[in-house]
């Protein structure tokens, strides 16, 4: 495989495209991809890499503008490739999971986050945390609308992706960050009345081990 500067690779994936160039790129990549995936995905490690490659390359290609040269070429088409697939198994991972499995449980009834039933929860934060987050969730379910909760259960609960969740909603994402927004301004302004927390205190009794 050749050796190219960053000029060179640029020169040679920029029209008339290189063959060679496009085919040291995507072996590049597809390495890349098989060392990052090789423990986190069940599936023929071959055939998905494939496919992220050949989607990476077209992202690349349409991308070459936006290289500003502050690494080496081929660690930001690394980069890209990665990004790619991460993103794709995040899709694929919610694929088959709707909307209402992560804001219910299988008996229909509201959802319970882990931090209640975590039996590794530190025993003198236990009572407090469990406490705060009953009040948390009984905020969720009453002050906010059936659309702002959904949308808070499923991205700050259920960790489902931003783009997912927009997917599924009818929405985009610039509308569901205002929707999230607003949602939390509204939780934060009923958490201090109901509790005198603050959001930060919160936050912060929670990381404590």
């Amino acid at each position: 495989m050749n050796q190219r500067s960053n000029n060179e690779w640029l020169e040679a994936l920029r029209e008339p495209i290189s063959d060679e160039a496009l085919n040291d790129l995507r072996e590049i990549l597809l390495r890349g991809l098989r060392a990052a995936l090789a423990h986190r995905v069940n599936a023929d490690l071959n055939a998905i890499t494939e496919d992220f490659a050949q989607e990476a390359l077209l992202k690349i290609l349409d991308g070459l503008d936006s290289f500003r040269g502050e690494s080496r070429f081929t660690t930001w088409a690394q980069k890209i490739a990665i990004n790619v697939a991460f993103t794709e198994l995040r899709r694929r991972r919610w694929k088959d999971i709707s909307l209402q499995d992560i804001v219910e449980t299988d008996e229909g009834e509201e959802y319970t986050p882990a931090i209640l039933t975590d039996p590794d929860a530190a025993p003198e934060l236990t009572v407090t945390q469990r406490n705060v987050m009953e009040i948390v969730m009984g905020l969720i379910q009453e002050e906010l609308t059936e659309r702002q909760r959904t949308a808070m259960l499923a991205v700050l609960q259920g960790d489902m992706p931003l783009a997912e969740v927009a997917q599924r909603l009818g929405t985009n994402r610039n509308a569901l960050y205002k929707l999230i927004h607003d949602a939390r301004q509204r939780l934060q302004k009923r958490l201090l009345e109901t509790s005198g927390l603050r959001h930060e205190e919160v936050l912060a009794l929670f990381e404590e081990k």
